[in-house]
């Protein structure tokens, strides 16, 4: 089992930033990739953004390249994503999810956390 807990999310004018953070903790937490998806029901989750736990290697959707960073803390098992000039559109609820490798797609995830909301506000 994998644990992923999701934080910082919150409430922010458009043109403003939030930092996400997700803290990995289990069996083979620290392998494989770590991910963000996005939510606003009645749409589908929407891949964001992807690291490789031990490459490092990353992958971003084209709406928030530029604009969001992807990152990783070995140390501390966790992964944060930094949001910079975040717009109305942005407005979500964000997961942490955990695959096996490097991959956009949803269905390769297989640990989920509990999302946090983020609101932009224009």
């Amino acid at each position: 089992q994998v644990q992923l807990v999701e934080s910082g999310g919150g409430l922010v004018q458009a043109g403003g930033s939030l930092r996400l953070s997700c803290a990995a903790s289990g069996r083979t937490s620290s392998s494989g990739a770590l991910a963000w998806f996005r939510q606003t029901p009645p749409k589908e989750r929407a891949f964001v953004a992807v690291i490789g736990w031990n490459t490092g290697r990353t992958l971003y959707a084209d709406s928030v390249k530029g604009r969001f960073t992807i990152s990783r803390d070995n140390a501390k098992n966790t992964v944060f994503l930094q949001m910079n000039n975040l717009k109305p559109e942005d407005t979500a609820v964000y997961y942490c999810a955990r695959a096996g490798h490097v991959t956009v797609s949803v269905n390769e995830y297989d640990y989920w956390g509990q999302g946090t909301q983020v609101t932009v506000s224009s």
